[in-house]
């Protein structure tokens, strides 16, 4: 069934921060828990990770009020981010087909920007993300195969 969650960055606090968000909402994180950069398979154009970065949140996710998911992730400077209040929040789409992602990729990234075009990734789905021409963060994730 096709979702519509909220994605939050971070730079180094996503485990402090939905400690936070689980203390007020409570429940418990789903998805296969806390999913961190040192579980991340390396890749041939990606450079080694930092010792430091090792332990920081690659993913996570605390189910909110009436099945909304708020979803987070660190994205620290020493990988590239520059996280500043207002552009760490993104709209995250999982429609039910590759062919629906692709629609809604396509329109949204019209006249905007392309962050990561649509791809196969290493957790097996579709994904990608833009920022539109109004300036809001979209990403897309595909379960479809």
């Amino acid at each position: 069934m096709a979702t519509v969650s909220t994605y939050l960055n971070f730079s180094r606090n996503t485990e402090e921060a939905f400690n936070f968000y689980k203390s007020i909402f409570g429940g418990e994180f789903s998805g296969g828990g806390i999913a961190r950069f040192k579980d991340v398979p390396p890749a041939e154009d990606m450079p080694p990770l930092a010792e430091e970065d090792k332990h920081l949140v690659m993913h996570i996710q605390l189910p909110l009020l009436g099945g909304h998911l708020l979803m987070g992730s660190d994205a620290p400077e020493s990988m590239g981010f520059q996280i500043k209040s207002g552009n760490n929040t993104h709209i995250m789409l999982s429609p039910d087909t590759r062919a629906e992602t692709k629609r809604l990729f396509e329109a949204l990234s019209a006249g905007g920007k392309v962050t990561m075009e649509l791809q196969e990734m290493f957790w097996g789905d579709y994904y990608g993300s833009c920022t539109d021409q109004f300036g809001v963060q979209w990403m897309f994730n595909c379960g479809e195969k």
